[in-house]
């Protein structure tokens, strides 16, 4: 693979502390990004922002102003990962889709590409910048503009299920599954729009857990022990 989006879950980053950042888990990714970025595969990243922001949860916040929270939320996450990536030895740019002064770029396609072949890790902050999409959207999207070979999603839960996994022990994980079946099955492994257009751009995906060991670097590798989404 030439070029991949890579998405981290924010709960993921947070570790055993469930809210904010476990910088050991941070690091963990940094080095296996840094020796992904030098075996010449460019790297875009996408971060959630659970670990700080649950919006849709609220029953007294406008649902507008609650995703406009959220989007701040990964801004900070990308501010502070990319932090500890250029602690690693890497070269970082941030994007977002809306100004925020001199904290990040504004994005464009032209830029983050130009940015990523220059070597640097691209951080893709603030979602699409408009309420009502999730950050599975700002992935795919973000994905299918750079024109990346794959997207890696690195969440707390290890890959794509039939059930909940958290409330069925039964539940089955598949190795590999169509995106076409994720969409019609509506298995809950991202939002429905975020589906359909990966469906519709062809882009295939790879869900994994963070908290594996190599699990990143095993997955750019193609032996991952998550699921891949085919098209």
């Amino acid at each position: 693979m030439k070029r991949i989006l890579l998405k981290l879950s924010g709960e993921a980053l947070a570790g055993d502390k469930k809210t904010g950042f476990d910088e050991q888990t941070v690091l963990a990714v940094a080095r296996q990004v840094r020796e992904i970025t030098e075996s010449g595969v460019q790297v875009g990243v996408v971060i959630g922002g659970g670990n700080f922001w649950r919006g849709r949860t609220s029953e007294t916040i406008d649902r507008t102003k609650a995703d406009q929270i959220g989007m701040l939320a990964t801004v900070m996450n990308c501010i502070y990962t990319s932090e500890i990536f250029r602690f690693a030895g890497m070269s970082t740019e941030i994007f977002t889709p809306f100004q925020c002064a001199a904290f990040t770029e504004l994005f464009s396609k032209d830029k983050a590409v130009e940015a990523l072949e220059q070597g640097k890790v691209v951080f893709f902050a603030g979602g699409i910048g408009h309420p009502y999409f999730s950050t599975d959207m700002g992935t795919v999207l973000r994905a299918v503009e750079i024109e990346a070979d794959m997207i890696l999603s690195a969440r707390a839960v290890d890959g794509v299920y039939d059930s909940d996994p958290k409330l069925n022990s039964n539940a089955r994980k598949y190795d590999t599954i169509p995106i076409r079946e994720v969409v019609d099955k509506q298995l809950g492994v991202m939002d429905l729009a975020a589906a359909v257009l990966c469906m519709e751009n062809k882009m295939p995906m790879t869900i994994f857990g963070l908290n594996e060991e190599n699990s990143i670097r095993n997955a750019v590798r193609g032996n991952s022990s998550g699921t891949v989404i085919t098209v």
